[in-house]
């Protein structure tokens, strides 16, 4: 989806960039051009590739929640099965030894960059559980939440103690710049939270509003966590800053094909139900891109989607326009713009798996 469809769209790219940037003050003026695609290049698999820095992650992560409660420790063991990709987590270990190889040819991870792979995938789930009893999730990767199991109550006391393990086992780092880093992420996904609970009229203002929601409940872990490694591992203050670049553009990446997903991929496939954003009265990406074309949607995104068939129309509408695609093309220019900054390090398998997971971001379809 490398050519950008421009009808009828007067929210162009480069104005949700100009938007966005003055809200994060990136050093990023220029994404680079969509021309050539990651794909014309072989990479190693960046998950093959991490995975041996994250041997025994979830028993690592369990050694954290160490609880006496056999009704909690069941809970706990609920979402740390094992079972999921730990995308976060590879992506911080292969920031690391990217990092390590840059500054000083150094081939190890170290033991406290490893710890912030494990900080960052608790820091995640506990805001999954918290996200699912806000939202009165049913499911979540392809199975039953906490809070249905368990109760909202014990739901949201779980995930409270996920978090305080990790601030927890943060503080053991025993580096105050590395926790002031981390410790943001929890601040933004509260902030990321309650701007998600608002919205606004202008339509600009609107975007502005999702790609900062974007940034606060997903972005910021992935690049505060990568920027930590980077400072475990380097005190070059321009490889913190790529660090932090990259993790933020990927992440938003990631977010904006989740949206996409929402609406072109089956339940089965997503682990959660379809439409699940629009149930929720949320108008992501698509949504407000398939707004330009259908000025009617405005109505329905300002009283969030509540009344008897919105959601379908929504739906409808959604489908019917290019919000799809150009919020697809969107996520491919931010996986440019976290390539080019990558790219920026000594070359390294690693490094070189960081660009081919943006491609991955790209491609997935769950």
């Amino acid at each position: 989806m490398c050519h950008f469809t421009q009808r009828s769209s007067a929210l162009s790219f480069p104005k949700i960039c100009n938007i966005f940037w003055r809200f994060h003050h990136t050093s990023t003026s220029h994404l680079c051009s969509c021309s050539k695609t990651v794909s014309d290049e072989k990479y190693q698999d960046p998950f093959q590739l991490g995975r041996k820095d994250l041997k025994n992650l979830y028993e690592d992560i369990k050694k954290e929640l160490l609880v006496s409660a056999a009704e909690f420790k069941e809970m706990c063991d609920y979402y740390f099965d094992g079972k999921g990709k730990a995308f976060r987590p590879i992506i911080v270990v292969l920031m690391a030894r990217a990092c390590n190889i840059h500054h000083n040819n150094s081939k190890e991870v170290q033991a406290s960059q490893r710890s912030v792979a494990i900080i960052a995938e608790m820091i995640h789930t506990a805001s999954l559980v918290h996200d699912d009893v806000i939202d009165d999730a049913n499911s979540r990767r392809g199975k039953r939440t906490l809070n249905q199991i368990w109760g909202e109550r014990k739901a949201v006391l779980a995930g409270d103690f996920i978090l305080s393990a990790a601030s927890l086992a943060l503080a053991r780092i025993g580096n105050t710049t590395i926790i002031s880093v981390l410790t943001q992420v929890i601040e933004d996904l509260v902030r990321g939270e309650f701007l998600q609970l608002g919205s606004k009229e202008n339509e600009n203002e609107r975007f502005a509003h999702y790609l900062e929601k974007t940034f606060k409940k997903t972005a910021s872990l992935i690049a505060n966590s990568c920027k930590a490694v980077s400072i475990l591992g380097c005190p070059d203050p321009k490889v913190h800053e790529i660090a932090y670049q990259y993790g933020k553009n990927v992440g938003i990446a990631f977010q904006l094909i989740d949206d996409v997903l929402d609406f072109t991929s089956c339940a089965n496939r997503l682990g959660k139900p379809t439409a699940a954003d629009l149930k929720l009265g949320l108008a992501t990406g698509p949504v407000l891109f398939a707004c330009r074309q259908f000025p009617e949607m405005n109505a329905m995104i300002m009283r969030r989607f509540s009344k008897p068939g919105d959601v379908e129309r929504a739906w409808k509408y959604v489908l019917q326009s290019d919000g799809v695609q150009q919020t697809t093309y969107l996520a491919q220019r931010y996986c440019h713009a976290a390539t080019r900054e990558i790219r920026k390090l000594r070359p390294s398998p690693e490094r070189d798996a960081l660009v081919h997971l943006t491609e991955m971001v790209l491609l997935r379809d769950k």
